[in-house]
């Protein structure tokens, strides 16, 4: 496996761990549907709560929240409008997005939350 694939693996572990430790329950990691995916399904408060992980080693050609585009927005709401779909959720959703740097053996990691919200089509 490439190592940038270890390097986001390892993020979206982190990731989860985070959101664990606040209570979150994960409902589903790496959740696909065909071409639409979804880093991390999460619930919390009756709240379903869509996280999109960004791990960087560095942030030399950018941040991580810099990475997340409004064609990545579409893409995120368009999978999330699956799932919802696919498991017959009616519950409100939230967009966060958790960002990853491991920069000279240190690692920086935060979660923002309602870090997006659905563009209007």
């Amino acid at each position: 496996m490439a190592i940038h694939n270890d390097l986001g693996r390892d993020g979206e572990q982190m990731a989860s761990n985070l959101l664990e430790a606040k209570g979150y329950t994960i409902r589903h990691r790496n959740w696909r549907c065909g071409h639409k995916e979804l880093d991390i399904v999460a619930e919390k408060d009756n709240l379903l709560v869509i996280v999109e992980v960004k791990t960087r080693k560095d942030t030399l050609f950018g941040t991580p929240e810099e990475a997340v585009t409004n064609a990545k927005i579409r893409r995120i709401v368009s999978s999330t409008d699956a799932y919802l779909r696919k498991y017959a959720i009616d519950k409100s959703v939230r967009f966060d997005l958790i960002t990853i740097v491991t920069q000279q053996g240190n690692t920086q990691i935060d979660h923002i939350e309602d870090a997006f919200y659905p563009p209007l089509f």
